[in-house]
């Protein structure tokens, strides 16, 4: 290790190289520093060290960011940011960035994917001719997709780029999202409805926001009896918004039909995760965002904005805009440039 080089600490990720980052930040004059659990504990012993921090899925709290003395940038690799207490970065001075473009078509495909799956028993039925069943009846009933009505919840980059896919299979789109403008949810091609209305019309519901405190549980045992019994639930977004125990006994109980999920409260999930047995959930893990060249996109575009950071830039996406104006801003050169 290098003394006179600046350090950033990647806590996580979930590709199989480095090199696009440390290309990045050696051109920026900086070194990486990995991991190797991303627990808290490893993670409190390299924060004294680190100029920047990159990371994916590991927490990156209060106490993390206190021991972080010289960190001068926290970068999620992704959009999300319930991994990283902003207020903490932000009251120490820290600037926050995320890649608010990442895995954009890569989700929204995957989306469109489980619908396709759930609507047409995909899984179900290759599940049987592999088991020896040649029956084109098992399980519930199909309906043709055309005509349907699928309700988004949330309209960032993610659901914008799901309404076309859908409306190209002939599904009618309504959005519930409470501070958009009906308008500006018109021009997409869809409707702007109600949490009350999306629950009761909707044929498939996907989930796109993100998890917060209001949206903890936001799908629970209310709104699950409020759904049609056909209907689907989709969510590629966050498993917190999904109440798990209020899910697998509405499917168990054929509350509603199914659901296909890419996100769960726990992950991966416990052995004896009841909804693992159930036929008619579709799981995968974690792995909407993934294509070779969403991955490439990230690990630059994440390390490009720790690299400008360091050098005394401003980077594209700065998610505590606040933290620029304060007199404890930690990037010395931008406050330089500031004043």
């Amino acid at each position: 290790m290098n003394d006179n080089l600046l350090k950033v600490l990647i806590t996580d990720y979930a590709w199989s190289s480095l090199e696009p980052e440390r290309k990045v930040l050696a051109d920026a004059g900086s070194e990486i520093i990995v991991a190797e659990t991303g627990e808290e504990s490893e993670l409190l012993t390299h924060a004294p060290m680190a100029d920047g921090i990159l990371t994916c899925w590991k927490p990156v709290r209060e106490p993390i960011i206190v021991a972080a003395k010289k960190c001068q940038i926290i970068a999620r690799y992704g959009i999300g940011l319930d991994n990283i207490d902003v207020d903490a970065a932000t009251e120490n001075g820290i600037i926050v960035t995320n890649v608010p473009t990442y895995c954009v078509d890569e989700v929204s495909d995957h989306a469109m994917a489980l619908i396709l799956t759930c609507a047409r028993k995909i899984t179900r039925y290759d599940n049987a001719v592999k088991s020896g069943i040649w029956d084109q009846n098992i399980g519930q009933n199909m309906y043709r997709l055309r005509g349907k009505t699928l309700g988004i919840v949330g309209i960032g980059n993610i659901a914008k780029s799901l309404i076309p896919k859908a409306k190209a299979f002939g599904l009618i789109v309504n959005v519930y999202s409470p501070r958009t403008d009906s308008d500006a949810i018109k021009s997409l091609g869809a409707h702007k409805v109600t949490f009350d209305e999306l629950l009761k019309t909707s044929d498939y519901i996907s989930i796109h926001a993100p998890l917060t405190a209001t949206t903890l549980h936001m799908f629970s045992v209310e709104e699950f009896r409020a759904m049609k019994p056909t209907a689907y639930l989709i969510n590629t977004a966050r498993g917190g918004i999904v109440d798990t125990d209020a899910l697998f006994a509405a499917l168990q109980h054929n509350e509603i039909a199914g659901a296909g999920l890419d996100v769960l409260e726990t992950e991966p999930p416990k052995q004896n995760e009841a909804l693992l047995e159930l036929e008619n959930v579709i799981i995968t893990p974690h792995a909407a965002f993934i294509s070779e060249e969403s991955i490439l996109e990230l690990q630059v575009t994440a390390a490009s904005c720790v690299a400008k950071v360091l050098n005394g830039n401003l980077p594209e996406t700065v998610v505590n805009p606040s933290v620029l104006n304060q007199s404890n801003l930690r990037s010395a050169l931008l406050r330089q440039q500031r004043l």
